[in-house]
Parts: structure tokens; C-alpha cells; sequence
């Protein structure tokens, strides 16, 4: 009775010793980070109009304008950084489609999604120059360098504005970054 017994152990402490050399145990789960995200912009309308463009990306339910809106800004964990938006809305004026992101000095960039609404007017807390307003969800979806594998979450709070050309943005929220990475 004994052989059998020591016969059915050794393919067992085999299997074991297996899964724990090849599972390389909790070391392979992803150290992260989470820290608050703020990031202050300007951004330039390079472009509003109908999709008309040679890249046209424009689909149900956002087709009635294109804008595509070049920035600069500064943040944290940012620092000074670059912004790209080419987005969609429809004649209501919610815009949704979008395609952007972020792009510090290092040259690490960070993807971002967002979607809502501009209300034309302005808040009570709003200088009198605020024409019109937002103040809708993103979401974090990644990147490259230091923001590769990162997520995240927050609120805009951005405003055109009758003394210049330019949309303005606040954005605060949260980041959670993979650690190690660069």
C-alpha cells in the first residue's frame, strides 16, 4: 500500500512544483499607482466644419460638424505637454467620436475619450466673456512611455469665450499609472 501511495505523491509534488515555477507567483501582477490628475489647456479650432475632410471619421450619431482643436498646456503628472482633439457632434451640439490625446515633453503620450454636450451661455460662476460650456466625463485609455497601461477618470470644465478665438479647459480627475514603466 505504501507504493502506490509514494507513486501518486511524486506526479503530484511534480505538478505543484511546476505551476509555481511557471505561474512565477504574485510577482507578475502589475505594481500601480493612483494620483490625482489636473491639466490646464488652451486649445487653437484648426478646423470646424463639416467632415469634409480627407479623413473622414464622422459616424451616426455625430455628423453634422467636425472640430479638430491643437493646444498647449500644463498639468500634473503631465507637466507641460501638447493637445490633439479631432471630434464629432451633431446638431444639438453633443459631440462624442473622439480622438485624443496628450503629449508631454518626454514625449510619453496619453490617450484620452471624452463625450457631452455644449451649452450655449454660462454658469453664474463664469467670467461674463463665457460664451458657451462644458463640463462632461473622460476617461484615460492608455499611452505610451510612463502612461503606458494607464486609466483614469474625470470631469472637464471648459468654456469658449467671447475675447478670443481659443477654447479654455480645466480638467481634474484621477490617474492610476503602472509603476516601473517609463
Amino acid at each position: 500500500m505504501k507504493t502506490p501511495k509514494k507513486l501518486l505523491l511524486l506526479p503530484a509534488v511534480v505538478c505543484m512544483t511546476l505551476t509555481f515555477i511557471n505561474c512565477k507567483g504574485p510577482t507578475n501582477i502589475p505594481k500601480t499607482t493612483t494620483v490625482p490628475f489636473k491639466a490646464d489647456f488652451v486649445g487653437n479650432y484648426t478646423f470646424v466644419g463639416p467632415d469634409t475632410l480627407p479623413d473622414m471619421k464622422c459616424v451616426e450619431p455625430f455628423t453634422a460638424w467636425r472640430a479638430i482643436v491643437d493646444g498647449n498646456g500644463t498639468g500634473t503628472p503631465l507637466g507641460d505637454f501638447t493637445v490633439h482633439f479631432d471630434f464629432c457632434g451633431d446638431s444639438l451640439s453633443h459631440y462624442g467620436n473622439t480622438f485624443a490625446y496628450m503629449v508631454g515633453t518626454s514625449g510619453d503620450t496619453l490617450y484620452i475619450s471624452c463625450a457631452g454636450r455644449v451649452i450655449d451661455g454660462r454658469l453664474e460662476d463664469h467670467p461674463a466673456y463665457v460664451t458657451s460650456y462644458w463640463k462632461d466625463p473622460f476617461k484615460i485609455a492608455g499611452g505610451t512611455g510612463k502612461f503606458k497601461g494607464a486609466t483614469g477618470e474625470g470631469t472637464t470644465n471648459d468654456y469658449n469665450s467671447s475675447e478670443d478665438p481659443n477654447s479654455h479647459h480645466s480638467w481634474t480627475g484621477t490617474i492610476t499609472m503602472v509603476k516601473g514603466d517609463k
